[in-house]
């Protein structure tokens, strides 16, 4: 049930997005031929007076279909409300709507969750820090230490119970490339003691290729007000959105090590799930953090996503209104679509039979 709550978020922040599309151009009076969430076979469809609404076979996907590019569409090839031949500005509200839907819808369940949860006041520490989900390959993992595992101690020191644990525990890892470290650690009931040697990285410093947590629980009170709820959700919105730019910039100024940490829809799923079993109220962070990734993935000026069709907008204004030819537009969307659903596949592929492997930076929001 977990892993199909995980998936039903998913879904609903695809139709959030695609419900931005076809609301920004409905409004304009834009013509909008076809609604469909998911995609593969039909499952369901309703004909409306302008609309073909559909629900298709698998839910991880959707479009909104324009009469502009469906060849047996009886639409004028000028009527002034087709998509292409509207304004620049008008293709570009429709084409950034999606992205802005997603962004507002990512704030309002980042309100919903401190009006139901509460707001925090505190944490209630214990001795330690909680591993993460391990990378694999990590140095973490080949030395055995698992997800859910608590770190006591590290070269002999016990892990306080407060807030300085985790920092004490990163600067002993730190502080040691290629020299060995001694952990004791907690699984379940048991406790053992674990060797390893952090690598060096980039910076000089020692990794093991693993996020950490507090061990501790946090204690939540009632919001004074409405507008403590819409100041606070505000704030956590900043912090998600800033921290996922500054993934996405890490992926790109530091390939090489990031790259084997990027996801695809098998582990989201599984990072939902496993969410949603520790408590179900979890499933709205996930789905705040899902949404802004999803806006600032599809802002990307990248072929067959929103910010490529921005960028061909861009350009057309640039060249005083006249626009990329379309055989070079169709070209360069389908290479895009292409390597995009290869990139798909292969994390699929990849992560179906490697499901331990996560994003470090996605799990650290949730601390």
């Amino acid at each position: 049930m977990s892993v199909l709550a995980a998936i039903a978020v998913l879904a609903v922040l695809i139709l959030v997005h695609e419900l931005g599309h076809f609301v920004a151009a409905r409004s304009q009076g834009i013509l909008v031929n076809r609604f469909s969430l998911g995609f593969g076979p039909v499952l369901l469809k309703y004909q409306g007076s302008q609309t073909e609404y559909a629900v298709r076979a698998f839910p991880l996907g959707g479009f909104v279909g324009f009469p502009d590019d469906d060849p047996d569409s009886d639409v004028p090839p000028n009527d002034p409300n087709l998509l292409r031949n509207r304004p620049i500005l008008d293709r570009a509200i429709v084409i950034s709507a999606g992205v802005i839907a997603n962004l507002i819808f990512a704030y309002l369940v980042l309100v919903l969750q401190l009006g139901i949860v509460g707001i925090p006041k505190e944490l209630n520490y214990k001795a330690g820090v909680v591993v993460q989900p391990v990378n694999q390959e990590s140095v973490a993992y080949q030395a055995g230490i698992r997800e859910g595992d608590i770190i006591l101690a590290v070269n002999g020191q016990e892990l306080p119970a407060s807030d300085k644990s985790t920092p004490l525990l990163t600067k002993e890892i730190q502080t040691h490339p290629n020299q060995q470290i001694e952990l004791k650690i907690q699984r379940e009931n048991q406790q053992q003691s674990i060797k390893l040697t952090p690598k060096e990285g980039a910076d000089g410093k020692g990794v093991v290729g693993v996020a950490l947590s507090p061990n501790a629980t946090a204690i939540y009170r009632r919001p004074n007000s409405p507008f403590e709820i819409f100041g606070l959700a505000a704030n956590r919105f900043q912090q998600l959105f800033v921290g996922t730019l500054s993934g996405f910039g890490q992926l790109i100024t530091n390939f090489q090590q990031t790259a084997g940490q990027v996801s695809g829809p098998v582990n989201i799923v599984k990072i939902g799930a496993k969410l949603a079993e520790d408590n179900t109220v979890n499933l709205l962070s996930f789905g705040a953090i899902i949404s802004i990734n999803l806006a600032i993935i599809n802002i990307l000026p990248l072929p067959a996503l929103d910010g490529g069709q921005l960028a061909f907008l861009l350009i057309e204004g640039l060249r005083g209104g006249k626009p990329v030819p379309a055989r070079i537009q169709e070209g360069v969307m389908q290479t895009g679509l292409v390597l995009l659903l290869g990139l798909g596949i292969f994390l699929i592929v990849k992560e179906t039979t490697q499901l331990t492997s996560q994003l470090e930076w996605v799990q650290k929001l949730f601390q």
